[in-house]
């Protein structure tokens, strides 16, 4: 028979061992449950705080977009403007000044050319053919009037002196029969017939003198010379050598153009006007030349405008005569010609000097409390100074009349700015 102090130790000692089995699964699912919850609660704050991280980050995208279409909208708004204050507005050399009425004189604008004044161009001839002997003068050199040009040595100038020698010694002695005689006739030696006689034959050699004496003179040759041959071709009038065909030891033609002298100091400005414009290029009428290639104008008035039409280029010329103390103005120079065509009243002009272009428009840059802005202007007639405002600037705005120029360096700097 079992001892039952015996059996209870073993029922006790088995029901431990259970209990302690039982208690440690227990223990081990309770250690794996909490395992799993903090990995999953780990898990949600991880995506919370992602969750939150991105939404910050969305608030904070979100109001750096809206401060960058803030700045894109100011940036827009302040597009071609210009902050200044007045100290630089000063040492920027601009000047403010009130968009209001002026006279506009519109021009017509002909093209032109400088020409010899011809009532001051000689082509110089020798009139005689000979050798030339010397040419003491260069192209372009300034002369005075009766400077010699050329010596030439001359067969025909030899024989035109021989006459008029010939013909003063026939003078001289008709002369003296003719004294001889009317002594003769007063002392009633010779018959008056005699003395009449010989009065004719003094009147006729003087009538040779005089003939050979004008020969000379029309062909430019001195009477006095210690040289029978000897030719001296003279300048006309004072002016400049502009054309030389000339050389020493060369045969020269009576009729050859070997010099062409100019008087500089007064040119001509052709002009070539269309057949409509006839009517607005009148004689005395005030015009404004201006060179092509350099600064530099002149105001004269119409001397001259041609009565026929060129058959090809459908023009007349017209000239105007200009004074050239400098000799600026050179014939062959191209000319712009300003012929005035009308006159009005306009109610809104401001400065040429103020309209500018910016992105493609006309603008004028007027006055605020900051500096200045662009304001878009449609513009119409101008004389050069004044600029007709058709539309976009009131009567009496103020605006940048000059330095402008600055005005819209600036303004491009500031959009480049805005750009980058």
């Amino acid at each position: 028979m079992n001892n039952p102090q015996n059996t209870f130790d073993r029922f006790r000692h088995a029901m431990g061992r259970k209990q302690l089995i039982a208690i440690s699964v227990v223990l081990l699912l309770g250690a794996a449950g909490t395992v799993s919850i903090l990995r999953l609660g780990g898990t949600h704050a991880a995506e919370g705080d992602d969750h939150g991280h991105e939404e910050a980050k969305g608030h904070s995208d979100g109001e750096h977009h809206e401060d960058e279409g803030k700045g894109d909208a100011d940036a827009h708004a302040d597009e071609g403007a210009v902050t200044m204050t007045a100290t630089q507005i000063k040492a920027a050399g601009i000047t403010v000044e009130s968009a209001g009425p002026a006279d506009i004189r519109t021009t017509l604008q002909l093209p032109g050319e400088i020409a010899f004044n011809e009532d001051r161009t000689a082509h110089v001839v020798p009139r005689v053919s000979g050798i030339v002997e010397a040419v003491p003068v260069a192209l372009g050199q300034q002369v005075s009037k009766g400077q010699v040009l050329a010596v030439i040595s001359s067969t025909g100038v030899s024989d035109h002196r021989a006459d008029l020698q010939s013909a003063q010694k026939r003078l001289q002695l008709a002369r003296t029969t003719y004294e001889r005689e009317k002594q003769l006739f007063e002392q009633r030696i010779s018959p008056q017939q005699d003395m009449q006689q010989a009065e004719q034959a003094m009147r006729e050699a003087e009538i040779g003198v005089a003939n050979a004496r004008q020969k000379l003179l029309a062909l430019g040759i001195s009477a006095e010379s210690s040289s029978l041959n000897r030719f001296e071709l003279r300048a006309p009038f004072n002016g400049v050598i502009v054309e030389k065909h000339i050389t020493l030891g060369e045969q020269v033609r009576e009729d050859a153009a070997v010099f062409t002298v100019s008087d500089l100091k007064s040119v001509w400005a052709t002009i070539n006007v269309p057949a409509r414009e006839l009517p607005r290029v009148r004689v005395g009428e005030r015009v404004l030349i201006k060179s092509t290639a350099f600064e530099q104008s002149a105001v004269g008035k119409v001397a001259y405008v041609g009565a026929l039409i060129g058959e090809q280029t459908r023009t007349a010329q017209a000239r105007v005569t200009l004074d050239n103390p400098n000799g600026a103005w050179r014939p062959g120079l191209f000319v712009n010609v300003e012929v005035a065509a009308d006159e009005a009243k306009v109610p809104v002009t401001v400065a040429a000097d103020a309209v500018q272009t910016l992105e493609g428009k006309a603008v004028v840059f007027v006055r605020t409390d900051h500096g200045f802005a662009a304001t878009p202007v449609e513009v119409g007639r101008s004389d050069g100074k004044r600029v007709e405002v058709r539309s976009g600037l009131p009567a009496g705005t103020p605006y940048a009349a000059t330095g402008s120029f600055v005005i819209k360096s600036e303004a491009g700097k500031a959009s480049a700015t805005h750009a980058h």
